[in-house]
């Protein structure tokens, strides 16, 4: 975990998974590099932000990164109308429990975002996968859980980098820095226009 730049009220807190999706962003924001997977994720932003006083927190949480498309011709950027856990059996837990341990996290409008600590790289993934999302990332609802815990706005933005088969790997290693570009660019076309359109996520 490392936050480069200072944190400020009027400016939302650019979350990303790895330096490499950091390389092309603007420095006048505040950045969180989380490292990889749900766990690193979340406990980032929660230990970065949950013991600062509610005055002192960003204005919203802005997550950006790469996500694979688990359908073709899915590419470009989108920013995720809603994200859920592909890796956690809720309906089994749902079963024993009496409670939902991973209810699908709204946003707003757009594209279904898959997060689970897996990188996938196979048709057989990606086919079952596609019954219920349109990309698929590995912190994504991480970092949306942790901005409704904290009652911030956040938003999840994804450049697609792969198309989540068999050649993922080569793909996301040979596209990621573009990918930054891409989304540093994004990043500065919206500037401060971002939180006004954010909201808090909600369970459903």
């Amino acid at each position: 975990m490392e936050l480069r730049g200072t944190i400020e009220p009027a400016l939302p807190l650019i979350v990303v998974a790895v330096h490499n999706e950091a390389e092309h962003l603007d420095t006048r924001f505040p950045i969180l590099v989380t490292g990889i997977g749900k766990v690193a994720a979340g406990q980032a932003v929660l230990a970065t932000l949950a013991e600062q006083p509610k005055e002192r927190r960003p204005v919203a949480i802005l997550n950006l990164g790469t996500a694979g498309a688990l359908r073709h011709g899915i590419s470009g950027t989108h920013i995720v109308g809603s994200t859920v856990q592909h890796d956690l059996d809720r309906t089994a837990i749902k079963a024993l429990t009496g409670e939902d341990p991973s209810p699908r996290l709204v946003l707003g409008e757009g594209l279904v975002l898959a997060t689970g600590d897996q990188f996938i790289s196979s048709e057989k993934q990606r086919t079952a996968l596609a019954r219920h999302a349109d990309l698929v990332d590995m912190e994504g609802y991480a970092v949306a859980d942790a901005a409704r815990l904290l009652g911030i706005p956040a938003a999840l933005v994804k450049h697609v980098s792969d198309e989540a088969d068999g050649s993922a790997a080569k793909s996301w290693i040979e596209s990621v820095s573009e990918c930054s570009r891409i989304l540093g660019s994004w990043l500065a076309a919206v500037d401060h226009e971002v939180p006004a359109t954010m909201v808090t996520p909600s369970a459903t």
